[in-house]
């Protein structure tokens, strides 16, 4: 919301600074963003062309002799204006003069040959107007001298506050202003309007045949009315909160809507057949709008239709039709109500975003629709005269009014701070709210231009904001005799960790979009159960992500292109499988690409490295799962993966038969190509939130740690088995030998080869054996080398390697 300081003074009598002002808007909850005290058009000056006569060696330019009224001599401009000539009075900027229409700062210069110190500015220089024809031609009795920006109050700054959904009332400049009066500020002025007189009834009829859609509505016709530009100050005041002018009849709209935040539309009587009707959009129905765009409308869309079809799309924006121009005699001036809820969906589902819009999705005042139609018709009749019909009024019942008991003890209960009963009565009664009752206990009318206020909460924070936030007296935290519990959560703890440990490993954190395109969803498991925006940002964005790969993927090839080809990415973030809380999953992910091996040098002692491939993916996995708390020791890879994975090098990870943990590969062909991606690239996939917790322990006291006094000793054994056996199983069952005293088994050889036989191998484990109790005889040895080789021969038939 933005409005100038002269425009809240209108409505504010105040002796207030500007600085006064933009801290009491922050305090009082409409927080100032920005303010634009117009400081740039400071150093432009009113000056006067004494002569101008002919460039010598241009036909398009004239060298003007300048009094800028500085005591010194006239200075020499170069101008192209077709209107510079001797005894003209115009705005002219010296060097070292910014000039923001053309983003150009001004400097001694020579042009064609003649030196030109400044130059004369047409008023789209200085961001004015778009006029550009000539430079600015002032009124002969212009100070010579002074401040052009005072001259033609330009230097009227602009306040920019920031909008939260529940102030409508704070949409427009006197409600502001009313909040800054009730805060002590000044008095608010220039609320009242007086009626007009009509002539005669309206001939324009209004039917309203979807009265849930539109409570209310008033339509009054001014005939004889003269369209042309609306006054400067209109103007100036207009282009300072980024509105462009376009006519008297239009201009006086978009005030009232800032000024009162009263949406209003204007219609060419002589373009409008018959009467007006209020109803639903026939399914198909289409309008060319005033954007120029043509859009067609659907049965939950509200219309503003005439007898020939739809004139207007009710709440959002009017058609090209009924549009008024500089011909327009007749003129039909609308003010109505419109239902917010209707009004937010059909300008999302149009993607049409107005001043109007913005006002009546949040809620306006609807006994303001009726005065807003007379001041709108007041300022018709003052620029553009004309002769009005008495208004006509059709679906309004009246407004009643909200009644909230209001407990004055709340106050203190919600905030911590005593606030005198009186004063809190008095804040209440200056915002516009009518307290009733004497007790503890108040029944508390709510004004009509206050949706928002439902309850006695509500009522606390209006006593608050205006008492004053920075009345809170800082309270310091308690501390506790004991330590405090933990505060993170078991998911936010597992995500720092493994965003840590793969970062050790050498990959860069990523953070992709989660919405990604239809195709990439499907490739990725999305199909017929991915969750689809009803309103995308984008096209190629019409998706919410099952996994993170395809992200992550189209990230290392963006890399690529830029010739950075070996990166390793990886990201925690969730992913979407349906919109239901169980749908949503915590994944850790992450890709490899060109040789990027974990060390991320892409080089090794004996050489370059090779290409990256599926034990890189499955080390980064079986990191990342580790990190998390996941038992390494007890996890069981299976063969294969998902689809999008290469079949013969992908891997599931599981913890047990049912608990999948992750997956990781090299990815498919066919996958990389429908991505438009090139490899060597593999990745990974863990499930954050899949990880068991781990068994809280019975006591608070740590587990003492044993150190043996004996020494370790290692042993190997090499085995013979069938080629379908996986060494993951040989190594469990070596461990099942003897839990107490096996403490590690690690594969170092795997063998094939025709002196092993058909569709044989040779798999070489090292056995870590630790005594705890005693120093171990040979025959202690042999009895544990028998279990094993008894356990392995058992779990997976295999047999010692002769």
């Amino acid at each position: 919301m933005k409005f100038t300081l002269s425009w809240l003074k209108d409505h504010l009598e105040t002796d207030a600074s500007l600085t006064e002002i933009v801290e009491r808007l922050t305090a009082i909850g409409l927080e100032v963003e920005h303010v634009d005290d117009k400081a740039g058009l400071r150093p432009f000056v009113i000056a006067k062309v004494l002569s101008a006569v002919q460039h010598p060696d241009a036909d398009r330019l004239r060298v003007l002799t300048v009094d800028t009224g500085d005591g010194r001599p006239p200075v020499q401009v170069v101008c192209g204006a077709p209107n510079a000539r001797a005894g003209l009075i115009g705005a002219f900027a010296a060097p070292g003069t910014y000039v923001p229409g053309i983003d150009v700062t001004l400097a001694v210069g020579k042009i064609r040959g003649v030196e030109s110190h400044g130059m004369m500015c047409s008023e789209r220089e200085l961001e004015i107007s778009d006029e550009h024809n000539g430079i600015i031609d002032l009124p002969q009795d212009a100070p010579v001298g002074t401040s052009f920006a005072a001259y033609a109050h330009l230097d009227d700054p602009v306040i920019e506050i920031n909008l939260t959904p529940n102030r409508p009332d704070a949409t427009s400049v006197y409600g502001i202003a009313r909040d800054l009066a009730a805060s002590g500020l000044g008095r608010l002025v220039g609320g009242g309007i007086m009626p007009h007189a009509g002539d005669g009834l309206c001939p324009v009829k209004v039917t309203i045949e979807a009265p849930e859609l539109c409570p209310g509505f008033a339509l009054t016709l001014i005939r004889g009315v003269k369209n042309g530009p609306s006054p400067k100050w209109l103007q100036q005041r207009l282009l300072a909160i980024g509105l462009r002018p376009i006519s008297a009849l239009v201009d006086i709209t978009n005030y009232v809507t800032f000024d009162r935040g009263r949406p209003l539309h204007v219609f060419d009587a002589k373009k409008v057949t018959g009467n007006l009707t209020v109803r639903r959009a026939k399914d198909g129905e289409k309008v060319l709008a005033l954007d120029g765009r043509e859009y067609t409308l659907t049965p939950e869309m509200c219309v503003i239709a005439d007898e020939d079809g739809v004139e207007s799309i009710a709440g959002i924006m009017g058609g090209e039709h009924s549009g008024c121009d500089e011909n327009t005699t007749d003129v039909l001036v609308e003010s109505a109500l419109w239902d917010p809820i209707t009004t937010a969906r059909t300008g999302r589902a149009l993607g049409i975003i107005t001043d109007a819009r913005y006002r009546f999705e949040r809620g306006v005042d609807p006994e303001f629709m009726v005065p807003g139609i007379e001041l709108a018709t007041k300022l018709v009749l003052d620029f553009c005269g004309g002769t009005p019909t008495e208004i006509e009024v059709a679906g309004y019942a009246g407004h009643k009014r909200k009644t909230v008991s209001f407990p004055l003890s709340e106050v203190k209960r919600l905030t911590g701070i005593e606030v005198p009963k009186a004063e809190s009565l008095d804040i209440l009664t200056r915002l516009g709210f009518e307290p009733q009752g004497s007790g503890d206990v108040v029944k508390v009318k709510v004004p009509s231009w206050r949706p928002d206020v439902d309850g006695k909460a509500d009522l606390v924070e209006e006593v608050m904001r205006i008492h004053g936030v920075d009345n809170i007296a800082p309270q310091p935290l308690t501390s506790h005799d004991a330590v405090n519990g933990k505060i993170l959560t078991v998911l936010q703890i597992r995500t720092r960790a493994a965003k840590r440990a793969l970062a050790v490993r050498g990959m860069m954190e990523a953070v992709t979009w989660s919405f990604i395109p239809a195709k990439h969803a499907e490739l990725f498991g999305g199909g017929q159960t991915a969750l689809k925006l009803a309103n995308p940002i984008a096209a190629d964005m019409s998706d919410m992500r099952p996994s993170l790969l395809p992200g992550l993927i189209s990230a290392a090839q963006r890399n690529a292109d830029r010739g950075i080809g070996d990166v390793a990415l990886f990201e925690v973030s969730g992913t979407y499988e349906g919109d239901l809380p169980d749908q949503q999953r915590r994944v850790a992910a992450g890709v490899r690409r060109g040789t990027a091996k974990l060390d991320g040098s892409g080089r090794h002692w004996a050489g370059n490295a090779g290409p990256v491939g599926v034990f890189d993916a499955k080390a980064d996995a079986i990191a990342a799962l580790e990190a998390c708390g996941a038992p390494v020791d007890r996890l069981q890879i299976e063969p294969g993966g998902p689809a999008w994975y290469h079949p013969g090098r992908s891997g599931t990870i599981k913890l047990g038969p049912k608990t999948v943990l992750g997956t990781f590969g090299e990815f498919h062909p066919k996958t990389l190509e429908a991505l438009d991606v090139s490899g060597p690239i593999c990745g990974f996939e863990v499930f954050v939130d899949a990880v068991p917790e781990p068994k809280a322990k019975p006591t608070r006291t740590k587990p003492k740690l044993e150190l043996s006094p004996f020494q370790a000793v290692k042993r190997d054994f090499a085995f013979v088995v069938d080629r379908t056996v996986e060494a993951g199983t040989l190594v469990r069952a070596a461990l099942a030998a003897d839990k107490k005293l096996v403490t590690g088994v690690s594969v170092f050889d795997v063998f094939e080869g025709a002196s092993l036989g058909a569709a044989k191998k040779s798999i070489a484990i090292e056995v870590s054996i630790q005594p705890v109790e005693k120093t171990l005889t040979d025959e202690d040895f042999e009895a544990l080398a028998k279990r094993i080789v008894e356990n392995v021969n058992k779990q997976t038939g295999g047999v010692l390697r002769a």
